[in-house]
């Protein structure tokens, strides 16, 4: 195994980069892959376009210090089945597969704790073409001046697409088009879901009869390919029409099987024929072969609307229905009205008393009643009515009315309710009419109107009802608006008067109602009264964790406190160090409210007073903990990972460096830090090296640096970093740091980048512009590209000659920049000059910018020149002198103009020192070769001073 203990620090002192680098999160929104392009003008935001089907990836860069951390959201559908319920917090969010129901706009938020988040946004547009569906209606007219009938047939093709579909009808292989011929009318109709393109053959000729392919494009966007439907039009074209075997309405018994044919009676082409049942599915067993429905032993869940369907795409779809009735009964109740005219609520001789009898019965109106007083059928008499269908009762409820009531009319009343000739059992209810028969009254127990029991326990709500009969008890709910019963209704019946709960929770406590019901007793006005149901749970305290630090011999106050709880009281509170219990603390006079919450002073923290502590509090139904970890350790240290170019490699070995850079947490928390521990381990590999950085006074917000030397190409490494104080060691960082091609220095005598290499001379482009530029040569151009716009060559004029292009189509919009970013150069000279060649032909041509970077302190970009507008269809050259003070590197700024027609490109960038080409040059001018007619002013160069470390750029 290969040692790596000869990885040596540099003995370089450490470097105190001043204050408040801290910094709020930025971020930007890049995709991976390459976007359909659509060419369109007028986009007003930033669109990702993508095919259903694909992988959508998007890519959070985010910078900042502390780190920020990501979270992606979205509006306008769902990301992912379970993104509607969570986030995903992660720098890039991945989606296989994606469907149509997944476009909409992104959101990418960035925070770390400083300042306000970092907000972005990006619509994610899903591109797609279903397979289109033809359909064929007609008209008849009866022109009577002439006497004939004129026949116009409508070919509708409906397609649902993003972006919007062309549509091409064909006859044959012809193309149709109402210019063309007379006989045709293409048209698009209002109202109508999808795209939607009608084809009219007017007044029909016998050249119509033909086959019509209705042909779908999307332009071939994200390489989605055509689609077509054809039909083929006869004289024998008709529309579906069917017929049932059965009436509509079919009434049968439980049990038996049942059979419906559906009859198709005309159509060309041949229909097809679906069963469907309304609601739900069809039964269980069920079948419907060739238009034939069979239910075997059907049952009386099996009632409903079944529908038969006959398509053909010819007209309207054909429809019958028949309602499939299975006998049924069920549900027998009874009432007692006493006499309504008096509003008596008891039966009173003399009065009128009104007996009422119903069942829930399929049919219903096929339902008999019969009445029978002590067992022998009631003869009906000018004071014995038997109605049917009283208004103020259910349908087809049966009432037995006794007019002036005696006391021979008090016996056993039966009502019974039976389908006649059916193989259904009769219902029967009894109502017996006596001086004992009395209306109800309904009460809590003693000692339960008020019901306590713990979460997660049963509970038992109690009403008693009196009176005869004794009617069914209803329950609900009072004080909450519209809250339903813990089984899910907003009602429940408990014919003992009882309501029984399960496994109760927090969100149960509450007033629940009990009242008389109306049916199975008298029909009066309810009786109700209420109970209280009171859940008691554990408390839920805070915090629930709690990191304390602190300097050694300062004072700390612990603190536990009640949120929630039932009671909503501290019976008792315990602490605790290192599980030991600690004594009681100090017991505060009592005040006018109990306490809600438990505190602990520690006098002064000490090592051996660093520990845990656990805070304990009780509210006699259970117990929640409070933990504290107090401690005078250091916090961890916060790298820092917007370094520029940390990476910088050694010509003469097969070392690298690495610049590290941190900040510390919070250092006034505790006892000053007297060094660093690094330890550095080359992964894969198990032995460390490590080493000691003293440091002085650190303050909040100061970056710290360190180079790591002698690191090995192309090993990555995992760096672990410890603060140390007085106490001993703080909190560890770690990273893993990997290797990445710098570009150190270019000569600048190389010859001119010709962009024929993928490695583009070490040009990289900018992850905070909008979008990126594109290598291509005549032979990678998209065949459907933009006329009049972008160059057909490279300067070379050879099709094989690559040069470096903005494409300003969808989803590009004005004012999107992107840039292209140069090796970093070292600077040995006072003057340079930057030649290159430039193309800017389309009528909605931006601006081409050219920026300089320099590297002294941070990255301060000033502009070196500028040209805007159409300049032709030619390559012109252009020189810029410019002046830096130290490291630098040169942009290439494309902007996008107001349309589509704007590509701009460049090719043979050349950087050499000295001055340009020009005799008594103007240093802040700079003239283009002749044929553009143009010369563009320099921006005032700004230069800081020289930065006291050297950045590389990442290759």
């Amino acid at each position: 195994m290969e040692v790596t203990c000869l990885l040596l620090l540099a003995l370089i002192p450490i470097h105190c980069r001043g204050q408040g680098v801290y910094a709020p999160a930025q971020a930007q929104i890049v995709h991976a892959g390459q976007a359909c392009v659509v060419k369109e003008d007028n986009i007003s935001e930033r669109v990702y376009t993508i095919r259903e089907g694909d992988t959508l990836v998007l890519q959070c860069l985010v910078t900042g210090h502390p780190r920020p951390q990501v979270r992606w959201t979205k509006t306008a559908g769902s990301a992912s089945d379970k993104f509607q319920e969570t986030s995903v917090f992660n720098e890039t969010l991945r989606i296989e597969r994606i469907a149509r129901t997944q476009g909409g706009r992104y959101y990418c938020k960035a925070e770390n704790g400083v300042g306000v988040p970092a907000i972005k946004s990006i619509r994610v547009d899903v591109q797609y073409l279903d397979e289109p569906v033809l359909t064929v209606h007609q008209t008849v007219s009866d022109v009577r001046g002439n006497f004939y009938q004129e026949k116009t047939v409508f070919l509708r093709c409906t397609v649902n697409s993003n972006p919007p579909a062309r549509f091409i009808w064909k006859r044959g292989s012809d193309t149709l088009s109402h210019s063309q011929d007379n006989g045709v009318d293409i048209y698009e109709p209002l109202y109508t879901q999808g795209e939607t393109k009608v084809l009219k053959l007017k007044n029909l000729r016998p050249q119509d009869y033909a086959s019509y392919t209705c042909q779908v494009s999307v332009r071939n966007v994200c390489g989605i390919p055509d689609k077509a439907i054809t039909f083929r039009l006869t004289n024998t074209t008709a529309p579906p029409a069917l017929k049932l075997s059965v009436n509509e309405t079919l009434v049968v018994n439980p049990g038996e099987n049942v059979t419906v044919q559906c009859l198709l009676t005309g159509g060309d082409p041949l229909p097809q024929l679906q069963w469907s049942h309304g609601p739900g599915p069809l039964p269980l067993g069920a079948q419907a072969p060739g238009g034939t429905l069979s239910i075997p032993s059907v049952h009386a869940r099996d009632s409903g609307y079944y529908n038969c369907t006959a398509t053909n795409n010819v007209g309207n779809p054909a429809k019958k229905t028949v309602n499939l009735l299975v006998r049924s009964m069920k549900n027998a109740t009874f009432q007692i009205t006493p006499d309504v005219i008096k509003e008596s609520e008891n039966i009173q001789l003399g009065q009128d008393l009104k007996l009422s009898c119903h069942v829930d019965a399929v049919p219903q109106e096929k339902v008999t009643y019969q009445w029978f007083k002590n067992g022998k059928p009631a003869r009906m008499s000018k004071r014995l009515l038997v109605t049917r269908n009283d208004p103020e009762l259910p349908a087809v409820t049966s009432s037995l009315e006794l007019i002036d009531l005696h006391f021979s009319d008090y016996g056993t009343y039966l009502c019974v309710a039976s389908f006649p000739g059916a193989p259904v059992p009769d219902l029967s209810v009894e109502v017996n009419i006596s001086s004992e028969t009395v209306p109800p009254t309904i009460s809590v127990p003693k000692g339960r109107t008020m019901v306590t029991v713990r979460e997660g326990s049963p509970a038992e709500l109690q009403c008693e009802v009196r009176g005869k009969p004794r009617p069914p008890v209803l329950w609900s709910r009072v004080d909450k608006e519209a809250a339903l019963l813990p089984s899910g209704l907003p009602t429940e019946e408990t014919p003992d008067g009882k309501l029984r709960l399960e496994r109760v929770s927090r969100d149960m406590s509450g007033t629940y109602r009990c009242q008389t019901a109306r049916y199975n007793g008298f029909n009066v006005r309810p009786r109700e009264a209420q109970v209280q149901l009171n859940v008691q749970f554990p408390p839920e305290v805070e915090p629930s964790s709690q990191d304390v630090r602190q300097a050694l011999g300062r004072p700390v106050l612990l603190r536990c406190s009640l949120l929630r709880g039932s009671p909503q009281r501290i019976a008792s509170a315990v602490w605790r160090f290192k599980g030991q219990l600690l004594s009681p603390p100090p017991v505060v006079p009592a005040a006018a409210e109990a306490p809600d919450h438990a505190e602990l002073r520690l006098e002064a923290v000490t090592r051996d007073s660093s520990g845990s502590y656990e805070c304990s509090i009780s509210n006699d139904v259970g117990s929640a903990s409070c933990l504290f970890q107090v401690s005078a350790k250091a916090y961890s240290p916060e790298f820092y990972f917007d370094t520029p170019n940390p990476t910088r490699s050694h010509k003469l070995s097969k070392n690298y460096s690495y610049v590290l850079q941190w900040t510390q947490r919070e250092p006034d928390a505790v006892d000053p830090l007297l060094n660093y521990r690094l330890s550095i381990r080359q992964l894969n590999q198990h032995n460390a090296m490590v080493k000691a950085i003293p440091v002085r006074r650190v303050e909040k917000g100061q970056l710290l640096e360190y180079i790591l030397t002698d690191l090995r190409v192309p090993h990555s490494y995992e760096v672990r970093l410890t603060p140390y104080t007085t106490f001993g060691a703080g909190d560890m960082a770690s990273r893993i740091i990997h290797y990445t091609e710098p570009i150190n220095s270019p000569n600048l005598s190389d010859d001119t980048c010709h962009f024929e290499d993928e490695k583009i001379c070490g040009y990289t482009q900018d992850l905070t512009d909008n979008f990126d530029w594109t290598r291509q040569n005549a032979l990678t151009q998209n065949p459907k590209r933009s006329p009049n716009t972008g160059p057909p060559t490279d300067i070379s004029g050879t099709p094989e000659g690559y040069y470096m292009f903005i494409e300003t189509s969808r989803p590009r919009e004005l004012g999107d920049r992107a840039r292209l970013v140069s090796p970093l150069y070292n600077a040995s000279a006072k003057f340079y000059c930057v030649s290159f060649f430039y193309h800017m032909y389309g009528k909605h041509i931006g601006s081409l910018n050219l920026l300089v970077r320099s590297r002294n302190k941070g990255a301060l970009d000033t502009h070196a020149w500028s040209l805007s507008g159409n300049k032709g269809n030619v390559w012109q050259q252009a020189h810029v002198p410019i002046n830096p003070s130290g490291p630098f590197q040169i942009i290439f700024e494309g902007v996008r103009g107001s349309g589509y027609l704007g590509d701009i490109a460049i090719d043979d960038v050349t950087v050499k020192k000295g001055e340009c080409p020009r005799k008594q040059m103007d240093p802040n001018k700079v003239v283009v070769m002749p044929g553009s007619g143009a010369s563009c002013q320099l921006s005032p160069q700004l230069w800081g001073p020289t930065a006291i470390f050297l950045l590389a750029l990442q290759r």
